[in-house]
C-alpha cells in the first residue's frame, strides 16, 4: 500500500508539530516554509502547559530542565522600583527557538523546503495539489495549513475573515543575562516582575539565551509591554524612514530610530528602573501589534488549517504554541483512528470548540487593555490599574483554564 502524504504549508512549531506527528503514525509529510532561510526567533519568550510537555515527550523530545527556566516568584514594581506585591508561582519559561529547534531536527533534510511561497490549492477527489510561486506543483492526500496569522491557505478559503486589530501592541525586547548589571540580575532574573503603568501591562522574566541555552550566565531576560495604541499610531509607527508605511507590521530593522528611541524614553517615565534599564539596553527593541480570529471553519475537504492560521488568539494565556501542539496531535489522532474524511469531521468538531475557546480567554484577559482606548464614560473598568488579585488569579491558573477549554472541546467530540 503507498504511504499516505501530506503537505505541510508553514515551518514554524505547528507546522513541525504536524509534520512530526503525522510522520509518526506513517505518514509521508513534507514541510514547505516561504522564507528563503531557516526561520529564527528575535525576543520570542513563551509560557509552556503540560499538554505541551505530554506532546513533545510523546514525539520522544524530553521535556527537562534544558527545555525552559523555573520561575517560582512573582514580584510587582512600582515606579520608583520598590516591590510592593510578592507571591509565589510555579511557571516554566520557554523560548521559541528552543522548541522550534528541537522539532526541527526531527524532520529530514530533503523534507524541510525552504523559499517555498504558496500561491493556491487545488483539490479534487483523489488528492490535493500545492502550487508555489516558482510554478513547482505538489501533490498529495493532505494539505494542512500552518502558515500563520496571515496564513495564504486560510485567505483562499475563507476570503475576507481577516485577524483585527485588538487596540493595543505589545513592545518586546530580549537582553542576554552577561549583559544585565548584576546589582539588578541579583534582585529580578529569577522571578517573573510585573510593572502596572495606568492602563498598561509591563511583564518580564527568564527565557533561554539566543542560542537556546539554560546553563547560568548564558540565558536572557525577555520583556513584553502591552501599550493601548490607536490605529493612528500603529500606522506611523509602521512607516519606515523612506515614509513608507508597512501596514500594520514593520520588520524591525526598519523600525525608526525615532520610535525606538520614543519606546525606550516612555519606560524610564513609567516603569520600574530596573526593568527600564534592561528595556534600554536592548539595542533594538521592536513591537507587535495585537490581533484576534475566531475562525467559523477550519477544514474543507482535504484541507486542514491549525495553529495560527486556524484561529489568531491574544497571547495573554500563554497558549499559542500549546494550542499549535494540540491541534497537530488532534489532527494525526482523528486520521489515524478515523480516515481521512471523517478523522477531519472529528477535528473540525473539537478545533473549532477549542480554537474558539482560547479566543475567548484571551479576549477577556486582554480586555482592560482594549477598554483603554475607550472614552472614559464608556469603560467597562473605570480603574486605572489591573485588580492585582485578579491578574494573579489570570497568572496562576492559565493551565487550568487551558485544560478547561480543551476538556469542554473534548467532551463536545464525545458527544
Amino acid at each position: 500500500m503507498a504511504q499516505h502524504r501530506a503537505l505541510i504549508v508553514g515551518g514554524s512549531v505547528g507546522g513541525l508539530f504536524a509534520a512530526n506527528l503525522l510522520r509518526a503514525s506513517g505518514w509521508d509529510a513534507v514541510v514547505f516554509e516561504r522564507n528563503p532561510e531557516e526561520l529564527t526567533g528575535r525576543g520570542a519568550g513563551i509560557s509552556t502547559h503540560p499538554q505541551l510537555h505530554d506532546i513533545m515527550r510523546r514525539l520522544g523530545i524530553a521535556f527537562d530542565d534544558s527545555m525552559g527556566i523555573t520561575v517560582r516568584d512573582v514580584v510587582f514594581l512600582d515606579r520608583d522600583g520598590r516591590a510592593y506585591v510578592e507571591r509565589d508561582t510555579h511557571r516554566v519559561m520557554s523560548s521559541w527557538g528552543r522548541i522550534f529547534r528541537s522539532l526541527r531536527d526531527m524532520v529530514p533534510e530533503g523534507s524541510y523546503r525552504l523559499g517555498m511561497s504558496l500561491t493556491r490549492v487545488e483539490q479534487d477527489a483523489g488528492g490535493v495539489t500545492a502550487i508555489f510561486a516558482d510554478g513547482t506543483r505538489e501533490r498529495g492526500d493532505l494539505l494542512v495549513g500552518a502558515d500563520g496569522s496571515r496564513s495564504t491557505v486560510r485567505e483562499q478559503f475563507l476570503p475576507g475573515h481577516q485577524p483585527e486589530y485588538a487596540g493595543y501592541v505589545a513592545w518586546r525586547a530580549m537582553l542576554d543575562e552577561r549583559d544585565i548589571p548584576p546589582a539588578i540580575h541579583a534582585e529580578l532574573f529569577h522571578r517573573y516582575t510585573y510593572c502596572l503603568p495606568p492602563g498598561e501591562l509591563f511583564l518580564a522574566y527568564p527565557v533561554p539565551g539566543r542560542n537556546n541555552e539554560t546553563q547560568a550566565g548564558q540565558r536572557a531576560y525577555n520583556i513584553v509591554w502591552y501599550r493601548p495604541t490607536t490605529p493612528e499610531r500603529l500606522a506611523d509607527f509602521c512607516t519606515d524612514a523612506a515614509g513608507k508605511c508597512h501596514g500594520t507590521a514593520i520588520a524591525p530593522p526598519l523600525l525608526r530610530p525615532d520610535v525606538i528611541a520614543w519606546a525606550k524614553a516612555q519606560a524610564r517615565a513609567l516603569v520600574a528602573p530596573q526593568v527600564a534599564e534592561i528595556f534600554e539596553r536592548d539595542p533594538r527593541p521592536f513591537f507587535q501589534a495585537i490581533f484576534d480570529l475566531d475562525a467559523p471553519q477550519i477544514a474543507f475537504g482535504r484541507v486542514a488549517l491549525l495553529g495560527d492560521a486556524a484561529f489568531v488568539a491574544r497571547p495573554h494565556p500563554g497558549a499559542g504554541t500549546t494550542k499549535a501542539a494540540l491541534d497537530a496531535a488532534k489532527l494525526a489522532d482523528s486520521i489515524a483512528a478515523h480516515g481521512l474524511e471523517r478523522g477531519l469531521t472529528a477535528y473540525q468538531r473539537e478545533q473549532k470548540a477549542f480554537g474558539s475557546g482560547i479566543v475567548a480567554l484571551g479576549r477577556r484577559e486582554g480586555a482592560f487593555l482594549t477598554d483603554w482606548l475607550k472614552p472614559p464614560t464608556e469603560r467597562t473598568y473605570p480603574w486605572q490599574t489591573w485588580d492585582i488579585e485578579e491578574l494573579m488569579h489570570s497568572h496562576n491558573s492559565r493551565s487550568a483554564e487551558v485544560r478547561k477549554v480543551l476538556d469542554a472541546s473534548r467532551n463536545l467530540g464525545a458527544a
